[in-house]
């Protein structure tokens, strides 16, 4: 299928984007009225963020180790706090006659 097919392509900006592997990506864009090139771009290479300045791209983003529910319970709360909230749920039990 070729362009008379088709009908004809449009205008394209090519625009390279570099990692910090290094590594240049070069998508082309439609050229449009108001077209805004995006400020960054996924490496297809390594997958880090790519972006236009070839000395300086963007710092890879930093990666949050997996936590469970109770790491970020004991974040929000200290010690005294959870023995307060056990001592509390152990009393309603206790006087609802299930534990002893």
């Amino acid at each position: 299928m070729g362009e008379a097919e088709r009908g004809e392509a449009a205008p394209r900006v090519t625009v390279s984007y570099w990692c910090t592997n290094r590594h240049e990506t070069r998508p082309s864009f439609a050229r449009e009225q108001g077209m805004v090139v995006p400020e960054h771009w996924d490496c297809p290479r390594c997958g880090l963020p790519a972006g236009q300045d070839k000395d300086n791209p963007p710092a890879p983003p930093k990666v949050e180790p997996y936590k469970t529910h109770l790491a970020y319970v004991k974040e929000r709360r200290s010690d005294a706090d959870g023995q307060a909230i056990l001592d509390e749920a152990l009393s309603t039990l206790r006087q609802r006659g299930l534990i002893q």
